[in-house]
């Protein structure tokens, strides 16, 4: 596991973009796992300046984001595809049709969590996987639980989460409180793990996750297990 602290948002975002332009410079055809809320913008403006300045190829790269709202599709501006296109996929030449994220509407979210799953298999699994993580330590939306779940799978949003992903709407009322979501073992299948974390709020959680114990109430402390990861943090 590799730790790498900045003093900064913008030099978080830098090193973040990096590791991954290397990921597609060593594998042009690779597979991304993405993730969206506020702390990998910064990334994502990077990566776009890197396509543009035409040191960056994304048409033969594929990504598969980590979850959606249940309830939403890619037309509503609070969506996870949404966010998607508008943050990255609209500025750089990505084939659309390869890029992947939950089907919130689905009509059997179930169904869709399973063939989400078999995605990741045919794909051959993710190489990146990018991640933020929550201030009760949740990663995509599994929330602290008694155990780990290992499928994509339907979740009810922990009251923390519905608070922090307020600000995105005009009310806490219009929070979604489900969402689908990958689990654990997609997750933790990837090749490679980056997670981000920003702010002096996010210290505390850290802590928890890679120096306490492995267990399902701080959900990303199961990366401790992984043979890849790498922590880019920022108290600023």
């Amino acid at each position: 596991m590799k730790f790498i602290k900045t003093d900064s948002y913008a030099k978080l975002s830098r090193i973040a973009a990096n590791i991954i332009f290397a990921q597609i410079i060593n594998k042009p055809d690779c597979v991304l796992g993405l993730a969206t809320g506020s702390s990998p913008v910064g990334t994502y403006k990077e990566l776009i300046e890197l396509y543009k300045n035409g040191d960056l190829d994304f048409s033969k790269v594929k990504s598969i984001n980590l979850d959606e709202y249940a309830g939403l599709d890619g037309a509503n501006d609070q969506s996870y595809r949404y966010f998607m296109n508008k943050n990255l996929f609209e500025s750089v030449n990505i084939d659309i049709n390869n890029t992947y994220v939950p089907n919130g509407k689905a009509a059997d979210l179930e169904a869709e969590g399973k063939a989400y799953d078999q995605r990741i298999v045919d794909f051959g699994g993710i190489d990146l996987q990018l991640l933020g993580i929550g201030l009760d330590g949740h990663i995509g939306f599994n929330e602290p639980d008694c155990c780990f779940t290992k499928e994509t799978h339907v979740v009810e949003l922990d009251e923390s989460t519905i608070k922090a992903n307020a600000r995105f709407f005009e009310s806490e009322a219009d929070v979604p409180r489900k969402a689908i979501t990958m689990g654990m073992g997609g997750i933790m299948s990837a090749k490679k793990i980056l997670l981000i974390a920003n702010g002096a709020n996010k210290k505390e959680i850290l802590e928890k996750a890679f120096y306490g114990p492995i267990t399902p109430e701080v959900p990303a402390s199961i990366l401790q297990l992984h043979s890849d990861v790498t922590v880019i943090y920022s108290e600023n």
